[in-house]
């Protein structure tokens, strides 16, 4: 559960807007009134885009924002009920089996009542989602969908019908508020038109240069005005390139903060190629940069 107060949801876009800026997210309007129509439509919003360029943090941000508990549910390939959804202690269980046989309880009906009960379900963040909690319902963050199973997808996509999980041997249980779901993905595979219907769309893009200098201020204070420039203008210039891999609003954040834990308050080359790692993850990428093209990247930001 969050710490802060449970506030209202906005009533405009305007004070959506508001809601994001104030926990450090700067974002469009764009962004923001289709996050204004989610809520109050009470439609979960699917957010699509590159990897790093801040699509988790919205999730986070709203949940701080609108005192609410986060709940995250971080997919991957393989990824299952048991693990997303609910599953059973059967250890637990076992347990209680032997003590009933020892009391001498031998009516099966009477002793499978008494384990499958809800006092031996263990919640994973889907069941968790849906059972909401003091404050309101609950954020729920289903993150990087693309990583999960077409098969889970969907089961994913009856759970968002009707905001409800059966389980077998309890019944339906259904959520008393629908939470506010936010729903990322890298784009790694297309999501199934069934589930996009049911969502609220945005494609969260790269920054301009303005809106993540913006950012900059905002996440490293502390940086130097100038190498905070130089490092987006740097950043703004390698997703010009035909790179493996881009970097993200979040490597843009980590550099900037490495830059000022060295103590650097503007980039050179030998800066620039001790720290690429901070900005690129494909070796493939370094080595291109490091072949010459580094120092063209760099020559641009200099001549501004």
């Amino acid at each position: 559960m969050s710490d802060a107060k449970p506030q209202p949801l906005p009533h405009s876009i305007d004070q959506t807007l508001d809601l994001l800026t104030a926990g450090g997210y700067v974002a469009d309007r764009a962004l923001a009134t289709v996050l204004f129509l989610g809520l109050t439509m009470q439609r979960p919003l699917f957010l699509e885009g590159e990897a790093g360029v801040g699509k988790t943090e919205i999730a986070k941000v709203l949940a701080a924002g609108l005192g609410r508990r986060l709940i995250r549910l971080q997919c991957y390939e393989g990824l299952d009920v048991s693990s997303a959804v609910y599953e059973w202690n059967y250890a637990a269980q076992m347990i209680e089996i032997r003590i009933a046989e020892a009391a001498g309880i031998r009516d099966r009906s009477e002793m499978e009542s008494g384990v499958f009960s809800e006092k031996y379900l263990i919640r994973r963040p889907v069941l968790e989602a849906l059972q909401g909690g003091p404050g309101g319902a609950p954020v729920f963050l289903i993150d990087e969908l693309d990583r999960a199973d077409e098969a889970f997808e969907a089961y994913l996509l009856e759970v968002l019908s009707d905001y409800q999980v059966s389980v077998p041997e309890l019944g339906t249980i259904r959520a008393e508020e629908p939470p506010i779901v936010v729903i990322t993905t890298n784009r790694t595979r297309e999501i199934h038109d069934a589930l996009k219907r049911r969502c609220l769309y945005h494609w969260v893009d790269y920054p301009d240069a303005a809106r993540e200098l913006e950012i900059l201020a905002r996440k490293v204070p502390h940086a130097n005005r100038q190498l905070a420039g130089e490092v987006v203008a740097f950043a703004q210039k390698l997703r010009e390139l035909d790179l493996f891999k881009a970097p993200g609003v979040a490597e843009t954040i980590d550099w900037a903060t490495a830059l000022t834990a060295l103590g650097r308050d503007r980039l050179d080359a030998d800066t620039v190629s001790d720290t690429m790692g901070v900005l690129l993850k494909y070796q493939d990428d370094i080595a291109r940069l490091e072949e010459g093209e580094g120092q063209n990247v760099l020559d641009a930001v200099k001549a501004g």
